[in-house]
């Protein structure tokens, strides 16, 4: 009987630590520039690094003002597949900006995440 218990026991053990230790293998947002909440002149670029490489045919960003208009960027994926960069085609205006991005990774995951910043 012990047996049993120790073994339902390692059962349930395992079948919570599995997916978080799955989890910590996809993709994550490593650094950002500008950085989340940061107050900044005008950028040229934003970047993104990820942890793990991207497909660059899946991974893109959306930049969108205070008033949820999107400004047209031109984003690109460095040449190790590791950071999403974007130029904005217009100078941006001061205000609230947010960035949604969305990537997919070479393992078939697609991960997807947002952040602002403020231009002055």
């Amino acid at each position: 009987m012990a047996h049993h218990r120790l073994f339902a026991a390692a059962a349930v053990i395992l079948a919570v630590a599995a997916p978080a230790g799955a989890a910590s293998a996809h993709a994550r947002l490593v650094r950002s520039t500008p950085a989340a909440d940061a107050i900044v002149a005008a950028p040229g670029v934003i970047s993104l690094t990820f942890s793990d490489r991207m497909v660059p045919a899946f991974s893109t960003l959306d930049l969108v003002d205070a008033a949820g208009r999107e400004t047209a960027v031109r984003a690109t994926v460095s040449e190790d597949g590791k950071t999403l960069s974007a130029r904005p085609l217009r100078p941006l205006a001061a205000g609230a900006w947010t960035v949604n991005w969305r990537i997919a990774t070479h393992d078939g995951h697609r991960i997807t995440g947002s952040y602002g910043f403020t231009v002055r």
